[in-house]
């Protein structure tokens, strides 16, 4: 949500909690009806509150206007958030962070030496992907050729799968790990 319309929210929720609240008040007899418009009355009786009370609705007309009429443009499509939409002649295609961040991992973990993986990836003013890639790596990595390769490896299949162009591969290595067999743990 944007600033604007979480302000709408909040100040229209408010008003309908104060109006509530007083109504509720009223019903039961803890608040006098004969008080409230007396009030009421004398707010319109000055100059000064009238002009304040006339600023007041001025702004809570244009935030109506404005939120009711002009809503945010989060960019969700078909129940995707953070999606990156493709367009073509024949419509549109929304790809989640979600899924290319799982096609990473996959790449990833085709890796032997690879552990303990995690993905963010961002996209950038342009619509260009970067890609950020946390994980471990097993003692007997050599961590220049695999980060190397991972890098061209996950540009092309990003590219292959979405045509979707990535500006970056950022690759962290958390630590190093004792390589796990899978067969040991199958022994166990």
């Amino acid at each position: 949500m944007k600033f604007f319309d979480k302000l709408g929210l909040m100040v229209f929720s408010s008003l309908i909690l104060i109006l509530s609240v007083i109504i509720f008040i009223m019903c039961f007899g803890w608040l006098d009806v004969e008080l409230v418009s007396n009030l009421v009355k004398n707010m319109f009786n000055s100059p000064t509150s009238t002009n304040i009370l006339l600023g007041i609705s001025i702004v809570l007309i244009a935030l109506a206007v404005k939120c009711i009429f002009f809503p945010s443009d989060e960019k969700e499509k078909n129940g995707i958030k953070d999606g990156i939409i493709l367009k073509n002649t024949d419509g549109e295609l929304v790809i989640s962070k979600v899924t290319l961040e799982e096609l990473v991992n996959n790449i990833v973990k085709g890796f032997d030496s690879a552990q303990d993986i995690a993905t963010k990836i961002v996209v950038d003013n342009n619509g260009g992907l970067i890609v950020n890639v946390i994980f471990s790596v097993t003692k007997d990595a050599i961590i220049k050729e695999l980060s190397t390769n991972l890098q061209t490896k996950i540009k092309t299949s990003i590219k292959k799968v979405s045509d979707l162009e990535v500006k970056e591969v950022n690759i962290s290595i958390r630590n190093l790990q004792e390589r796990t067999n899978p067969l040991e743990t199958i022994n166990e």
